[in-house]
């Protein structure tokens, strides 16, 4: 099977290279730039002044739309998507599923005289009705509690799927139960970008600034894995699990760093350049695209966005990555860790905060140490960071992100923030009384006449930080690939939220009893620094000396899922979240009781595939080669020889084959648990039991593969799967 499908493979790359390569057309990105979304562009053209202006409010002030204004909106918003081909719409949402969920409804009404026409109204535009007891809900709705609402989000522009000959208008919504509660990801993140404008705004007022609001800004960069779909379609691991049950290493893995920001091989070049021209069309602003540091990964990173839209942004190219893979006989992994002994796949959720006067509130700027609002706003987040780390670590917790945390590939599962030598040094002016001097890189001559200077940073990057301050954002690196952004944006919001709320409470107290400004931060960050100062670390967080300086710290080591998840329900943690109006306690608790439900159904099917692989592909594969390798022993026998060297071959052989089916018999029994409901209980039954079961599992059946012949192993392998492209 393994000689078939290797087959089968390279001939596909020889005729997409005759076909597709020699065929395939891409328009000018500057012309096609969101060509198919209803954007503020198409607004100003399309519609009646008033009701532009009326929806600019809303946008940028959350005013409330009146019922008028809305369908005037949806006419032209139908109007301009019948003239774009378009048959239906949908109202688009993340449920906490992880991913998104669409019901399309016909723009077709039957007319009285046998015809039909093509209406949407405001009420149509703004709420839909979808199912909402068959969505993860955490037990806020049952299945004799049906209904469910989608709101429309003018703040994420509606835009046109095409897909086949079909053409879709795309509305971003919300989803709410019928009694108001949170059903998906981005009604609490919306929530979370109101609370923290307004506690943003109370320190900007203190420093004089006119904003009015302040919005959190993001950049996620998207690692992923392509690789031949035959041999992806020969793996049911890889099909039903996103990520490889068994497989030996191969001789070569990444281990001579030829593969990253190597030259990009031209079948996953013209997947990239359509994959771009398609998120262009739809207004997606991808800017970044390079091979990855493990064979066959490559990254995808967007610019800067407003948070809620680049949420949307980034679920929308992880669907087009998906969609787009197969037209060049190739797949798409998302998954956090595909293939073992090679580095997995994150998600660098790059953050910052502006206000609506297009300021960077955690820039710099030439001397950090003068810009004293930078300075206010950069102890805040590290405040955060640190008071909520546990809260942090548990919004990017999942039994894929397990495999690749702390394992030297990726951040630690200790949070830490990563500051720099020139803040790091200016924080600690201000905790003994006051700073003074920025330090500056300066030039940096690389001694070749011809090059020229280059101007030099202050300080170093550190790529093992799980969240390093990058110039003029945080980067938070532990993010993992096949996840949504929006809890990670939530939970970082929600925490600085409330250490802007304690800083702006601070200073205005202070200011209040007739201190300065300058008097009352002066009084202020030392402490904070001082309070909080154990979460800064520029070290090298992969190694095993900073796991014992964490402790001594007090700082949290949440190696997994399980040990994770509790955070989120912590009683100070449910605390903010109902405080801010962001989650209610029952929505906390949901969102909870759905992770934990998602990571026990994630190993479980993990579980039972690695048993129905080892009975059914590996076990018979082996069973037909020691078959072999016993008629031929007995063949030499007979023929009057000695197999020495082929007894060996078959004692080994049979001794791995009862090891093996053992191994899977014992996993087997481990997935027979009964918790009796207890769904914490099983979580952890599942990381104590069935997870090692399942890695002993592979360490035999990865031995197999070693043995077998090539045309016996009945799985892809490794060196076909990471190095045919």
């Amino acid at each position: 099977m393994g000689s078939a499908v290797l087959t089968e493979a390279i001939t596909a790359i020889r005729d997409w290279s005759v076909t597709e390569a020699k065929d395939t057309r891409f328009a000018r990105a500057t012309e096609t730039f969101g060509s198919l979304v209803f954007n503020d562009a198409v607004q100003q053209t399309r519609l009646p002044k008033p009701v532009y202006h009326a929806l600019r409010r809303t946008i940028t002030l959350g005013v409330p739309l009146d019922n008028s204004v809305a369908d005037a909106i949806a006419s032209a918003m139908k109007e301009w998507a019948v003239e774009h081909g378009a048959t239906h719409y949908t109202h688009w949402f993340q449920p906490l599923t992880g991913i998104t969920a669409e019901k399309h409804d016909s723009f077709l009404s039957p007319t009285g005289d046998g015809k039909a026409v093509a209406e949407f109204s405001g009420k149509e535009l703004i709420k839909g009705e979808p199912d909402a007891s068959s969505f993860p809900s955490g037990g806020m709705r049952s299945t004799f509690e049906a209904r469910g609402y989608t709101a429309w989000d003018p703040t994420s522009a509606p835009w046109l799927l095409k897909s086949g000959n079909s053409t879709t208008l795309v509305i971003p919504t919300a989803f709410v139960s019928w009694t108001g509660e949170a059903l998906d990801k981005k009604t609490p993140l919306l929530r979370s970008m109101e609370a923290l404008s307004k506690q943003a705004v109370r320190v900007l007022r203190l420093f004089g600034s006119r904003a009015e609001r302040v919005v959190t800004t993001c950049g996620p960069e998207q690692e992923y894995f392509l690789i031949d779909r035959y041999f992806y379609l020969s793996r049911p691991d890889l099909i039903n699990a996103g990520r490889t049950l068994f497989g030996a290493r191969p001789p070569k893995g990444q281990e001579l760093e030829d593969q990253y920001f190597g030259s990009i091989p031209d079948r996953v070049m013209a997947f990239m350049s359509e994959v771009e021209t398609e998120l262009y069309k739809v207004g997606v602003p991808v800017k970044t695209r390079h091979n990855e540091v493990a064979p066959s990964q490559y990254e995808i990173a967007p610019v800067f966005e407003n948070a809620n839209v680049a949420t949307d942004h980034q679920m929308m190219t992880m669907e087009t990555m998906r969609r787009t893979a197969p037209k060049y006989g190739l797949a798409c992994l998302l998954h956090e860790k595909p293939f073992a002994g090679v580095n997995g796949s994150g998600k660098h959720l790059n953050w910052s905060i502006s206000d609506d006067l297009g300021h960077n509130l955690l820039s710099p700027g030439a001397n950090p140490h003068d810009n004293m609002q930078f300075l206010v706003f950069c102890v805040a987040v590290v405040r955060a960071v640190n008071k909520w780390q546990g809260l942090l670590r548990a919004s990017i917790a999942s039994a894929g992100n397990d495999h690749r945390l702390g394992a030297n590939e990726a951040p630690p599962a200790i949070i830490s923030v990563f500051l720099g030598d020139m803040l790091t040094d200016i924080f600690e002016q201000i905790e003994k009384g006051s700073a003074r001097s920025s330090k500056h890189g300066g030039e940096l001559d690389t001694g070749v006449l011809v090059l020229p200077k280059l101007p030099r940073d202050a300080g170093d990057r550190n790529r093992t930080s799980p969240f390093a301050f990058t110039g003029n954002k945080f980067e938070f690196r532990a993010v993992s690939s096949n996840q949504s952004i929006g809890y990670p944006n939530i939970a970082l919001n929600v925490a600085v939220t409330e250490s802007l709320d304690y800083i702006a409470t601070e200073l205005e107290k202070a200011t209040a009893s007739g201190k300065s400004l300058e008097h009352a931060v002066a009084e202020l960050l030392p402490k904070v620094i001082k309070e909080h100062k154990r979460i800064i670390f520029n070290g090298n967080n992969y190694a095993k000396e900073w796991e014992k300086e964490a402790a001594k710290r007090g700082l949290q080591n949440l190696k997994n899922t399980p040990d994770a998840l509790p955070q989120l329900i912590a009683r100070d943690v449910t605390g903010i979240f109902e405080k801010y109006k962001v989650l209610n306690e029952r929505e906390v608790h949901a969102r909870y009781d759905v992770m934990v439900e998602m990571y026990n159904k994630t190993v479980n099917v993990e579980g039972q595939l690695m048993v129905l692989m080892s009975n059914r592909y590996i076990l018979p594969a082996a069973l037909e080669y020691q078959k072999h390798v016993a008629q031929s022993v007995a063949a030499v026998k007979a023929a009057g020889g000695r197999s020495i060297e082929g007894k060996k071959v078959l004692d080994r052989l049979t001794k791995l084959i009862d090891d093996f089916k053992r191994r899977a018999d014992k996993l087997q029994y481990a997935l027979e648990h009964e918790a009796n409901g207890d769904a914490v209980k099983h979580a952890r039954h599942f990381r104590d039991v069935v997870i090692p079961a399942m890695a002993t599992l592979r360490d035999a059946g990865d031995e197999l593969e070693l043995i077998l012949p090539h045309e016996t192993w009945p799985l892809a392998t490794y060196r076909e799967m990471l190095f045919i492209k």
